[in-house]
């Protein structure tokens, strides 16, 4: 367990760290905004693959990728490592070109899907996870006519926080922080009609275990909670990185409830299945899914 931290540290933290980190963000987010999108994707794509694997997060992505897959050698492991860091890296540096993206290098499979879900009259779900350029989806969804609010967790760094929601609110439109007040601003949104996209594979403690890669994963169960509560529409959706900054983006049909009148245990039967479809996703492109966060226990 880390050791916590002094008042003092908290203090140089919040007065200094902050700030300076928070110029470095809008540094380099002035650099790939600068660049058209195909040079600030190679460049963020060499940055995250020259440095990304000397980072310390790097051994938990090691670690998770040799429990993932006990069958491939250090050099497959090495491997999706800096394919790993290649995709954050084009994924940070292409945060200033979403809009572009959306409308020129995007190709959606089960476009039908979104065109249900926009004329239906009922709020409705889209879940993913962490794969190629997630923030690609919600982006698409509006020029498609099918306005999706995101749920996104705060960073520690409120300054840093103030940035990004100012850099994606232009592409991303509403934006639903995690927490108590976000809980309650997500349901008034789903109860007004809207619709909303959903990160399903980032460990929440107090969520439940449901099985991923053949271990225990504290999953958040809201999507599944509350598209049964409301009976809503929920589509699973999937990003994957063609070439560059092209992508396909793969809307799959509204998954079928379990019906066994528990609903709690109707929401982990749905979890479930959502984390082996993404759990089949990941295995098929494990260089675009984020190997850096602690999504298991130990």
């Amino acid at each position: 367990m880390a050791k916590p931290r002094s008042p003092l540290q908290r203090w140089l933290t919040r007065r200094i760290g902050y700030p300076l980190e928070a110029v470095l963000v809008l540094g380099v987010c002035r650099l790939f905004r600068a660049l058209p999108l195909d040079r600030a994707s190679a460049l963020g794509g060499w940055i995250g693959r020259t440095v990304g694997p000397w980072l310390p997060n790097s051994a938990r992505a090691r670690r998770n990728l040799t429990r993932a897959f006990p069958e491939k050698g250090s050099a497959e492991i090495e491997a999706i490592v800096r394919g790993m860091w290649d995709n954050l890296g084009r994924t940070i540096a292409e945060y200033p070109h979403l809009e572009q993206i959306g409308r020129e290098r995007v190709e959606v499979v089960g476009a039908e899907h979104v065109d249900r879900l926009r004329e239906d009259g009922k709020a409705g779900i889209i879940v993913t996870g962490h794969l190629a350029n997630w923030e690609v989806q919600p982006v698409a969804a509006r020029l498609h006519g099918l306005e999706v609010g995101v749920v996104y967790r705060a960073p520690n760094n409120p300054i840093v926080g103030e940035l990004l929601l100012k850099l994606r609110g232009v592409a991303l439109g509403t934006q639903i922080p995690k927490g108590p007040d976000g809980a309650r601003m997500l349901l008034r949104h789903l109860t007004r009609g809207g619709h909303v996209g959903m990160l399903i594979d980032q460990k929440m403690n107090d969520g439940i275990p449901v099985p991923f890669f053949g271990r225990d994963a504290m999953t958040a169960p809201a999507a599944a909670v509350l598209g049964i509560k409301l009976n809503l529409p929920l589509c699973p959706t999937r990003t994957e990185r063609l070439d560059g900054a092209r992508f396909r983006l793969t809307v799959l049909p509204p998954e079928e409830y379990p019906t066994s009148g528990d609903r709690n245990a109707d929401a982990r039967i749905l979890m479930e299945r959502l984390n082996r479809l993404l759990e089949d996703w990941i295995r098929d492109k494990p260089a675009q899914w984020l190997w850096i966060h602690r999504r298991w226990p130990d």
